[in-house]
Formats: C-alpha cells, structure tokens, sequence
C-alpha cells in the first residue's frame, strides 16, 4: 500500500511540475513603433516597459516603424509566424492598411491593442474595428483637432482678415488628413479667417523649417500657425527668426505637449498646445494586455485624457497656474 501511495505521488507530482512551470513562462510584447527615432514613440515605449516591469515577468521588445506602412505590416507577419509573442501593441502608421494583418494576429491567438489612433477605416470609432482587437489607447482625433482651431477662431476673432498657416505631418495618412479636415472645417465657418498654406512638417523640425522656409515666401502677413505636432513649431520658430520676422505677435498653437513645448509656452514663445499622453497610452495599453493574457476583462477602448489633470489644451494661464506640471515626454 505504501509502494501504490508514493508511485501515485510521483505520478502526481511529473504532471503538476510542467504545468506550474508553463504557469511561469513570461508574458512576450511587440511594442510597433511608427518610428523608433520619433520622441512620442519613444515615450509611449517607456510607457510600456515601465507596465512590464509593474507586473513582473513580462518581456517587451520594441520594433522600429520607420514611418512606413509596408514596414510595419511585415513587422506584424514577421510576428504572427515566429510565434514568440503573446501580443502587440501597435502605433499604426497605416490605420486602414494595417487592419488585415492585425486580423490575421488576432485570428492567430494574438492580443492585439492600438495606440494614439483606432485601427479601421473610421478613426472616429474608438472602439475595436477589427475583430478580435483588444483594446484602443487614443483620444478621438477630430475632437482634438476642433478644439485646437477653436483656439486660432478666438484669437483671429479681432482680426480681418486672418491669415492662417496649417502645419500637418504628412497629408498621405489618413489620421493627418482628418485632422486637417477637421481645421478647414472649423476654420471656414469664419469669413474673417484665410488658410493662405498647407505645408507638411513630417513630425520633424527640420523639415518643418524648410516647408515653412517656403509658405514665408509667398505670404509675408502670418498671423496664426495651426498644426498637430509640436515638433512642427520648432521648424517655424527657427524659419521666423532667419527671416527676421517677430513671433510674438503670431499664435502659435501645436500638438503633443512635449517638455519643450512647455517651456516655450512659460516662456512666451508658443501659445498653446493640444495635450498628448505617450507614455500612459504605451502603459494602458501593456497593462490592458498583461490583465487580458491573464484572462481578465479589459476596457475595450481607453481614453487618457480622462485619466490625465490637464485640459485638453494647455496654455501660459494653465502653466502658470500648475507650475510644478511637468509633459510625458521631452519631445
């Protein structure tokens, strides 16, 4: 009897013993990044990570988007077929194009969540267009987007007529092409107010400068610069200062609520800014998938501006106001 007692211990314990091992195995992340290089996907990835490290055994790794949808949609099969992650957190240079291929993670086992923007053909439904998708990390892009023309429509209020310069990433994604949208929308309801330029800053500096550079040229009367990133205000503060042109007069009103952006709008240089969260969009999103892959219920879309202290646009009153604010990311 004792002999069958410890044979069945034995048999017990060889199945208890891989399971509690598989039970350990970490949670894998694939963070997308449109781009690695890019200051707002770097802090999204801090934000995941920081949500790995929270929750312990959980590894993340970060793939580089370079701006480029092809790119990204083979990141994506590339992980599908390597099977080595249990789900992907995506910042989607292509939120139509990419659909299939997070259809196809989803359809594969794969936890799938997006960030900054909602992955379908309408970017103004935040909640899952794919099936299968975990969750969406975003604010609505349109109500951002109206909120900061609304700002340019106060301050031209006085002004007829008002010239207006639209600084967009890259008219070639549709979430650009909704926000600009959105700007000519809010705009034209107002006689006094004249877009006289579109230029596409590319969500770089140096880019901005010289689109910028150009639009300065053939409209030497700005009185207003409306664009969706602040990195683009970079580019046009320097282009202002080579063509020796006062900014101070000017409004200028960015995206992203970056550090240096803040301090410029303390300083007196930029005016306002339309409040972006990375990091909390990289650690809601991580978060929300380590409590899925664990079997519990998630939010299927999660905004961060309900979670945030700031408005939804931060100006000098509000800064001075909160002196001790300080942005989710450099910039």
């Amino acid at each position: 009897m004792k002999n069958t007692k410890l044979i069945a211990a034995a048999l017990l314990a060889s199945t208890l013993i891989p399971q509690a091992a598989m039970a350990q195995d970490p949670i894998r992340l694939a963070f997308l990044a449109a781009s690695s290089q890019n200051g707002y996907n770097d802090a999204t990835w801090q934000g995941v990570q920081a949500a790995a490290a929270a929750a312990g055994n959980v590894e993340v790794e970060v793939f580089d988007g370079e701006f480029n949808a092809a790119t990204q949609y083979a990141q994506v099969e590339d992980i599908i077929a390597g099977g080595r992650f249990d789900g992907i957190i995506v910042a989607p240079n292509d939120t139509v194009g990419i659909a299939t291929a997070l259809e196809e993670a989803t359809g594969a086992g794969l936890l799938v969540a997006s960030v900054l923007f909602p992955i379908g053909p309408d970017l103004t439904v935040m909640t899952p267009q794919v099936a299968g998708l975990t969750t969406t990390v975003a604010s609505n892009p349109v109500t951002g987007a109206a909120a900061q023309a609304e700002k340019v429509v106060e301050f031209c209020a006085d002004k007829d007529p008002c010239n207006v310069v639209v600084m967009i990433g890259q008219l070639q994604f549709p979430f650009d092409n909704l926000r600009n949208d959105t700007f000519v929308s809010v705009l034209s309801k107002h006689a006094n107010i004249k877009i006289v330029a579109t230029g596409e800053g590319n969500y770089s500096p140096d880019a901005s400068l010289t689109a910028f550079q150009d639009i300065i040229q053939a409209n030497p009367q700005i009185d207003a610069v409306l664009s969706n990133a602040d990195q683009h205000l970079l580019g046009v503060e320097i282009a202002l200062d080579d063509a020796g042109m006062p900014i101070e007069p000017i409004f200028l009103i960015g995206g992203g609520l970056n550090q240096i952006t803040v301090d410029k709008i303390k300083e007196g240089v930029f005016d306002a800014t339309l409040s972006g969260y990375p990091y909390s969009e990289g650690f809601f999103a991580a978060e929300a998938l380590i409590a899925a892959a664990k079997g519990e219920t998630v939010e299927n879309w999660i905004d961060p501006a309900t979670k945030a202290s700031n408005p939804a646009i931060v100006d000098k009153a509000w800064l001075d106001a909160n002196p001790d604010f300080t942005a989710e990311w450099e910039g």
